[in-house]
């Protein structure tokens, strides 16, 4: 017992003196608790954007009071066009589609955004609910019906799967970049490659070409994985587009590694830096939560994160169906951000050790 003790206490001293350690471990996850609370404490249910199908009922008889109450919750925009409107709501132009046919009223909701959808869901339903009690000491009139506008086959590992994609890929990417450099200058290895007859450039290519190729074979175990029987992802005709928008990802993140291990004169200090771009970029880029659902100011903000552009356009081709035109925004953003701090990083390089 007392060996466990003193073992114990080493540790818990040990630990106490690693201030790298006591940061990660308890003081950068404090300061997301306060960042993200404050930003979304003071946040209500967001008001829905639905397209009314020809006439509903529900909607247009509702009375003055009812209907002032449920707009501030949801915008209807009425159409006549069910085909486009089906098609806004699959690419995430609308929350949802109402039609009515009879007493039914069915809703059409994208599975892209499962949160989104649960909450135009909830809304539309509250909307029923008070069609049915305007109807006072009577059964209830109206019935609501979902319907997903994509293929009832589609599961939620659609849409996970670009997301976790897209952080695994930022953070090795910059890790690997920022870490490879700061450990070749500290060691001399940058000095000796200097003196050496091979190019510098061949030797930065060949970084780039083994960082690219890491990501195509972590991409392919991600795909791998998630299309077993267990998960069931099924792949959209043009998913092939996936691999060049991650090889433009991961060139941006490389980028952006290089320019931390340039900037970092220790290890501690690349990881330090590194992480704390990495995740905030991970949440504001939508990989573990929908950026759509967030203050209008912070989906601004979310735009100058290329892990936001990289998870949108795999989202686009691997769940949404879209085509090959569809991400080339994407992808000349993404290189756009890879060429910006490539030449930031070249001007803030040094070859050894100051």
């Amino acid at each position: 017992m007392s060996s466990f003790k003193s073992l114990a206490r080493a540790m818990f001293l040990g630990f106490r003196r690693d201030r790298g350690a006591l940061f990660f471990t308890i003081a950068l996850p404090l300061l997301f608790l306060v960042a993200i609370g404050g930003l979304f404490a003071q946040q209500s249910t967001p008001r829905s954007k639905v397209l009314e199908i020809g006439s509903v009922g529900v909607v247009d008889q509702m009375p003055a009071n009812l209907r002032a109450d449920f707009g501030k919750s949801l915008k209807i925009t009425r159409t006549t066009d069910r085909a486009a409107a089906l098609e806004k709501v699959k690419k995430g132009d609308y929350d949802a589609a109402l039609e009515q046919t009879g007493d039914q009223v069915v809703i059409h909701f994208s599975a892209a955004d499962q949160v989104k959808s649960g909450t135009v869901q909830g809304q539309v339903n509250g909307l029923v609910q008070a069609a049915n009690q305007a109807a006072s000491g009577q059964a209830p009139k109206y019935r609501l019906r979902a319907e997903q506008v994509e293929d009832k086959s589609l599961k939620a590992i659609q849409y996970i799967t670009p997301g976790v994609l897209g952080w695994a890929l930022a953070s090795a990417g910059m890790f690997g970049a920022s870490a490879t450099l700061v450990t070749w200058r500290t060691k001399g290895i940058l000095r000796r490659l200097r003196l050496s007859p091979v190019p510098i450039r061949t030797v930065f290519a060949a970084r780039v070409a083994v960082s690219l190729g890491t990501a195509l074979v972590q991409t392919v175990l991600f795909i791998g994985v998630a299309t077993l029987p267990f998960f069931g992802l099924k792949l959209s005709h043009y998913w092939w587009m996936a691999i060049p928008i991650v090889l433009c990802g991961v060139l941006a993140f490389l980028a952006i590694g290089m320019l931390i291990g340039a900037w970092a004169k220790t290890q501690e200090a690349a990881q330090a830096v590194s992480q704390i771009v990495v995740l905030p970029m991970a949440f504001l880029g939508g990989s573990f939560f929908p950026v759509d659902q967030a203050p209008k100011w912070l989906r601004v903000v979310s735009e100058i994160f290329p892990l936001r552009h990289l998870n949108d356009g795999m989202l686009k081709v691997m769940a949404r169906g879209a085509g090959p035109a569809s991400v080339l925004p994407q992808m000349g953003i993404l290189l756009g951000f890879a060429l910006v701090a490539t030449v930031i990083a070249v001007r803030v390089f040094r070859w050894e050790q100051i």
